[in-house]
């Protein structure tokens, strides 16, 4: 069912980029079929204690709300952040429906064995997709391998017109960047959690699986801390590469904070 949501989400969008009369509802329809994969993704991230995805499916309804009505305005800003959206699905669709997934799945896991050796802790290769240490086993998904980054952040550089220096450029910061350090945060998560770093809290952090709060700490608060850091850095390079860029954010942010501001009174 969940896959349903992102496959039709992703035809959506994918028939939004299509210049036809009908092209803004497409992309109306593509973010519903977002913010719905998110609220159906709320169990399973309160089952891993996981807050942060649950507090963006209640801030996307709003969002989508203010989108939908820009899109159906015809508004500039809201229809290049839907391009942006519908270049990052192109980008992403292959891996996610495509044996070129898997493909990239084991060749991370191949990776990411390969720096845990260099580091001093050698793994188990169980599966194509699992690696153990010390009787933990942690499974490499699609979702740890960076390409959903790399296709968002791709996808944001598509959003403003853009010289070929600037798309070199651009997609040089982006992507080794990205698939580097993932490979490395990978590698820094199977060790706190094989090596059980971080047993603190099991109020907080455990689910009921031996061990698990290392998992919990290391994965779901320190990686995706610095994930969101190291996002933001690479947005303020995009910036600074591509000024049009900041600009759009600018802009864009100003229009969806006006219309929160004029929701609760506050806004003329």
């Amino acid at each position: 069912m969940k896959e349903l949501l992102v496959l039709f989400s992703c035809l959506f969008f994918l028939a939004f980029l299509i210049p036809w009369r009908f092209r803004h509802y497409c992309a109306v329809l593509g973010w519903t079929f977002i913010v719905l994969f998110l609220f159906a993704e709320i169990p399973y991230y309160l089952s891993i204690n996981n807050m942060l995805y649950p507090v963006m499916a209640i801030i996307s309804v709003p969002f989508l709300l203010i989108t939908a009505k820009h899109l159906l305005a015809r508004e500039m800003l809201v229809t290049q952040l839907s391009t942006a959206a519908a270049v990052a699905f192109l980008i992403y669709a292959p891996f996610a429906y495509s044996p070129l997934g898997n493909w990239l799945i084991s060749v991370v896991v191949g990776q990411t064995e390969w720096m845990l050796q260099a580091f001093g802790y050698p793994p188990v290769h169980e599966a194509w997709n699992m690696i153990s240490r010390n009787n933990f086993r942690v499974e490499i998904i699609l979702a740890c391998t960076g390409i959903q980054a790399i296709a968002i952040m791709l996808g944001v550089i598509s959003a403003v017109k853009t010289t070929i220096r600037q798309k070199v450029l651009g997609f040089l910061l982006v992507v080794p960047t990205i698939y580097i350090l993932n490979i490395l945060r990978n590698t820094s998560v199977i060790i706190a959690y094989t090596e059980q770093w971080f047993p603190y809290l099991p109020e907080i952090a455990g689910n009921g699986e031996f061990g698990y709060e290392s998992f919990f700490w290391a994965h779901n608060v320190i990686a995706e801390g610095l994930a969101l850091l190291l996002l933001i850095g690479i947005a303020w390079g995009l910036f600074r590469l591509i000024p049009d860029l900041a600009d759009f954010a600018i802009r864009l942010v100003q229009l969806y904070t006006s219309d929160v501001r004029k929701a609760f009174g506050r806004g003329t």
